[in-house]
């Protein structure tokens, strides 16, 4: 049975709690809210990424803080894939065409992320993908590396052995077809998973963009 102490003691410990849920509801100021979006699959939370370093196109190291200041969308694929990544690539080239016109500095950006380092170099994975669209980045790194990036993102891929009798490089690379979108703190944002539609992509972005423009 409860005394008189232990009455006001919970008493007390309510009325605090009650004190800290105002002040949390009504002066802790919220983030503004996200633009409602089509193809972009936001999170509740964005997620940090753990560190990782894989290596672009121009031989520089992708660490980071390479990835902060604009909304990327993440693709892992392959130089020798036969339809899923040249189809993709040229799905996301015409979103891009659609931003174009945004500053560079805030312009979304695409990363093309080659998961088959045996044979697609970086310079090899950059040659690819900027056939697509000259500002698609891209970038590899040695198999840890790679996996360490793509778990972090909630993306997979596998090594596929070729039939048999076929030579021993003519493997292919089994993939997650999702595309993962970073925000401009490099956190992990969001989701983009298929059928992909330029128009909603690229709108999307271009809100997300202009969201983060507001004073």
């Amino acid at each position: 049975m409860f005394n008189r102490t232990t009455l006001l003691v919970l008493v007390a410990a309510l009325f605090a709690g009650l004190g800290l849920w105002a002040a949390q509801r009504w002066f802790t100021p919220s983030a503004p809210p996200q633009p409602k979006t089509e193809a972009v699959r936001l999170l509740p939370q964005p997620r940090p990424l753990p560190a990782f370093s894989l290596r672009q196109s121009d031989r520089t190291a992708l660490v980071p803080g390479e990835l902060k200041g604009h909304w990327t969308v993440v693709f892992l694929g392959f130089t020798h894939c036969p339809d899923i990544c040249p189809t993709t690539l040229a799905e996301l080239a015409q979103a891009q065409k659609q931003w174009s016109a945004l500053p560079e500095p805030v312009r979304p950006r695409v990363l093309f992320v080659s998961v088959d380092p045996e044979r697609d170099t970086p310079e090899r994975a950059g040659e690819y993908a900027h056939a697509f669209h000259p500002d698609t980045l891209a970038a590899t790194g040695d198999l840890p590396a790679l996996e360490a990036f793509t778990r972090a993102l909630g993306l997979v891929f596998m090594k596929v052995p070729p039939p048999a009798g076929a030579p021993a490089d003519q493997y292919s690379v089994d993939h997650s077809a999702a595309l993962a979108v970073l925000d401009p703190q490099g956190r992990m944002a969001g989701v983009i998973t298929p059928p992909l539609v330029p128009k909603q992509i690229a709108a999307d972005l271009l809100a997300l963009t202009r969201a983060d423009e507001r004073p």
